[in-house]
Formats: structure tokens, C-alpha cells, sequence
């Protein structure tokens, strides 16, 4: 295997997925550049006046240093010595520490200035005495001949130790700032958000507020007329869906009544059946176009125990089997007529694939109350459990209606419980068997 077999990947950096974190990320990243890039400028900017000042202050120093080192007899020089001390150099009575010649430019550049601040008096001999941190020395001889060595250990800018806190806060500062921005640019878009995820075009909800930046109002103005827009077209099925359903049932009645006076055979039977089916279909189709309107008024509270013991009850007097209820003391705010059909349909639908049906309910961890159906039929393929919710889907392809019904009543359910404000979930259950799940509003 080669090299470039063997050469791993580059992770790839990928953008956060939510725009305010893009945006917080860009925002931020571009005010903290420009923060460095300041503080980077303002740091050279002193570093290179700091620097001129030492080397001013060393051309000015050396030369007085030095003559009243001379002018001192030579048993109190060690006493003014460290009086002579600055930060970034000292003066030694002793000869240079072993070492090579000088390596940096500024070793040498300081070295010509103390050279040129001496006039040339001095025959100077300078050693590189370490690299990292940089330090070298000079040595000249006095008059007397004692040796005499500036040594040299230039140094970074010094920081205050409470600059360390201030660019820490400065930072949140930034942070702080940047949040802030994104939040109120953001905050127009993420509540049009939420009217659009609440938006019920079959309802006559509110009309979005138009105010905000231009963007957003202008948004919002073309989210209202396309909600009348649909709300239009939902009112025009519903008035299309009953003028149909009216006029099939008067055909449909005579149709019966024809047949029913036709001699009694199998004949007559199949055509009853046919018109009995063709009968049922227009009264889903007109329940499945008015599903969507009947959530209607102020919801009320709502013995969710009582509701359910009623439902089984009905059923139970029905010889239907189904089972199960609601633990005691569980109340909902909720509209009692369509949450009875959204519960029935479900019922109806696990008692024709599986012949029983079991109701459960209680509160999930958000505290919002939800109502199961569930049964041990056949169940659902993995891959359908979402197509089946959709009008006219039957996962038989036989128009049968003890098989494959008229593929509205999961249909009817969902648009019901979505006029309750809560939502309805298929899964498939251990051992076999489908589980239905409304979920509603808390």
C-alpha cells in the first residue's frame, strides 16, 4: 500500500444547520477578527515605541553610565551599579560570558548604538549568550582596566495582569453583542414561523401581523393571501363535495327502490350491495370535505376516563370487542363531537382489519394527553405507515368494503385531529399488530 492509499481524509467542517447559528457564527468570527486584528495593531504600534524609546534611552544612558563609572574610584563602583539598572539591560563589573559571535540583527543594531553612544572610544566585544529568551553582552575596559559589561536582554511589551480579564470580557462583550443582533434580527422571522406552522387554512384564523422589517411584511402579506387563497378553495370543494352528495342521494335512493322490486336473486343482491357502497362513499367523501370545519366554538374540560368508558360502552352494546379506557382524574380542554368521531374512526378501522380493538390513554413527558387504539391485526408495512393516512390510499387493491373500504377513514381522522390541534400516529406493535395515537394539544 502507498503513501497515498494510506493518506486519511480532511474532516470536512460542516455550517451549522439553523440560520441564527450561521449567523451568530459569522457575526461573531468577524467582530472577534476585527478585535485581534485592533489589539494585534495597537500591541505592534506600542512594542515599536516601546522599542525606539529603550534604544533612545540606551544611546542617551550608555554614555553617562559609563563616564561615572569612570569617575568613580574603583571601590564604589559596586555600590552605584545597580543603581545604573534598567528593565531590558545592567551593568556588570566582570568580562563577557564565553559565547559567539552575535546571530540576530538586533544584537547587532544595539551594539553599533552603545558603539556610536560611546563615540568609538571603547574597543567592544559582544557575545550571543543565549537565543530563546535573547540575551548577549558587550564588555569594554575602562581607563583603570576593569572590565566593564552591558548586558543586554531585550524584551516583549510588558502586560498589565488585569489585560488578561479585560480581553476576556471584552469577548463575552462580543458575544453578548453578536447574540443580541441575531435574536432581534431573527425575531421577526422565527414568530412568522410560528404562524405558519399554526396556520389552518380551513379555519378563519387570524390574518398574520404585517409589521416588521419590509422583508418580513411582505412575506406575511403573501402568506395571508395565499391562506384566503386556500381557505377559498377549501370552502369551494366543500360547497362542490355537498351539491354532489345532494344530488347523488336522490338517484341513488331511486336506484334502490328499483332494484328492491326486482325478483329476489343474486342478481339483486350484488346491485343492493353496489348502491348500499356507492351510498357510503358519498357520505365520506362529504365527511371527509366538512372534517376540517367541525371544531367549532370554545373547547371544554372534558372527563377523558368518562369519555372513553362511553365510547367502549357503546360498543360493548354493539357485541363489538373493545376494551380499555382512561385512568380517573385525566381532564382535557377539547371539543367532545369530533374527538368521539376521530376515536371512532380508529376504532372502526382496528375492529375491521383486526376484529377487536383496545383504548388506552394518559399524558406523555411534555404533559400533553394522548388516546391509543390499538389491535393485533395484520399490521402495516414500515414503509406505508404514513401513505395509509393520505385520502383514498387502502393498501388492498380490492374495492371490497369488508376489505379495502373507501380508504377515507384514516383520512377523516387525521384532518379531525388536526381541527382538534393535536396530530394522529401510526405504529406497528410488538408481536404483531398496529397502534394508532392521537396526540392532543396541552
Amino acid at each position: 500500500m502507498n503513501a497515498t492509499a494510506r493518506r486519511l481524509p480532511w474532516p470536512r467542517l460542516s455550517w451549522p444547520r439553523t440560520l441564527s447559528a450561521r449567523l451568530l457564527l459569522l457575526l461573531l468570527g468577524g467582530l472577534t477578527l476585527a478585535h485581534a486584528l485592533s489589539f494585534g495593531l495597537l500591541f505592534f504600534e506600542r512594542y515599536q515605541a516601546t522599542r525606539s524609546m529603550m534604544l533612545r534611552n540606551l544611546d542617551e544612558d550608555v554614555a553617562v553610565s559609563v563616564a561615572l563609572l569612570e569617575h568613580l574610584p574603583a571601590d564604589q563602583r559596586e555600590a552605584w551599579v545597580p543603581r545604573l539598572e534598567r528593565r531590558t539591560y545592567r551593568y556588570l563589573l566582570r568580562p563577557a560570558a564565553a559565547g559567539p559571535a552575535l546571530e540576530t540583527e538586533r544584537a547587532r543594531q544595539v551594539t553599533a548604538i552603545i558603539d556610536d553612544s560611546l563615540e568609538h572610544r571603547y574597543p567592544l566585544q559582544a557575545r550571543q549568550v543565549a537565543r530563546l529568551p535573547e540575551r548577549f553582552e558587550v564588555e569594554l575596559r575602562l581607563h583603570d582596566g576593569t572590565p566593564l559589561t552591558i548586558e543586554v536582554t531585550p524584551s516583549g511589551l510588558p502586560l498589565a495582569r488585569w489585560l488578561p480579564a479585560v480581553l476576556l470580557a471584552q469577548l463575552a462583550l462580543l458575544l453578548l453583542c453578536a447574540w443580541l443582533a441575531v435574536r432581534l434580527a431573527l425575531r421577526p422571522l422565527q414568530q412568522l414561523s410560528h404562524a405558519v406552522e399554526h396556520l389552518q387554512p380551513g379555519k378563519d384564523a387570524p390574518m398574520l401581523a404585517e409589521d416588521g422589517p419590509a422583508e418580513v411584511g411582505t412575506a406575511a402579506a403573501a402568506l395571508n393571501a395565499l391562506q384566503a387563497r386556500i381557505r377559498g378553495h377549501v370552502s369551494e370543494r366543500l360547497q362542490i363535495l355537498a351539491a354532489i352528495s345532494h344530488d347523488l342521494q336522490t338517484p341513488i335512493t331511486r336506484m334502490k327502490l328499483r332494484v328492491e322490486t326486482l325478483p329476489e336473486d343474486a342478481t339483486q343482491q350484488r346491485l343492493l350491495d353496489d348502491l348500499d357502497h356507492l351510498g357510503q362513499l358519498v357520505r365520506e367523501g362529504v365527511a371527509y370535505a366538512r372534517s376540517s370545519h367541525v371544531a367549532s366554538g370554545a373547547p371544554v374540560a372534558m372527563d377523558l376516563g368518562a369519555f372513553l368508558a362511553s365510547v367502549v360502552g357503546d360498543y360493548e352494546d354493539m357485541g363489538k370487542p373493545v376494551s380499555g379506557g382512561a385512568p380517573s382524574g385525566l381532564t382535557v380542554q377539547t371539543w367532545p363531537q369530533p374527538l368521539r368521531r376521530v376515536v371512532g374512526n380508529l376504532v372502526d378501522n382496528a375492529l375491521r382489519y383486526a376484529g377487536s380493538a383496545e383504548i388506552d390513554a394518559g399524558r406523555d413527558a411534555a404533559g400533553k394527553p394522548w388516546i391509543s387504539v390499538s389491535d393485533r391485526g395484520p399490521g402495516i408495512p414500515e414503509d406505508q405507515l404514513q401513505a395509509v393516512l393520505a385520502p383514498f390510499h387502502r393498501l388492498e387493491s380490492s374495492r371490497n368494503r369488508d376489505t379495502g373500504g373507501t380508504g377515507l377513514g384514516l383520512a377523516i381522522a387525521v384532518q379531525l385531529a388536526q381541527s382538534l390541534g393535536g396530530s394522529l400516529q401510526l405504529r406497528n406493535r410488538e408481536g404483531g399488530g398496529l397502534q394508532a395515537v392521537l396526540q392532543l394539544p396541552g
